[in-house]
């Protein structure tokens, strides 16, 4: 019996990782760096849809970044993948890295 519930917890365990891997994913947009705003703090990304931010078709856009030395770490051209939160002020760029 003990050996049927450790069983249990650990394919219950490993369904929970993937579940949240899953949904890490899907909250990541895939874009490509058009203008860099330091002064600003923003960035301007044309990316495809973002499920997460209810944005179902590819469009540009300019966002602000939570955090600014995500901006020193890419240049114009650089194809990137995202998450974004939307805020009173707009959307914010929350994690940002360059796409492998």
């Amino acid at each position: 019996m003990n050996r049927i519930i450790r069983i249990t917890i650990a394919l219950a365990l490993t369904f929970g990782v993937a579940t949240v891997a899953l949904a890490a994913a899907a909250a990541s947009i895939s874009g490509e760096v058009k203008k860099i705003d330091e002064g600003a703090g923003k960035i301007t990304l044309k990316h495809g849809p973002a499920k997460s931010l209810g944005m179902d078709e590819p469009m540009t856009m300019v966002y602000r970044v939570k955090d600014p030395a995500l901006l020193k770490q890419v240049k114009v051209g650089d194809k990137v993948t995202f998450e974004a939160e939307e805020a009173a002020s707009g959307y914010t760029v929350t994690k940002m890295e360059k796409a492998r």
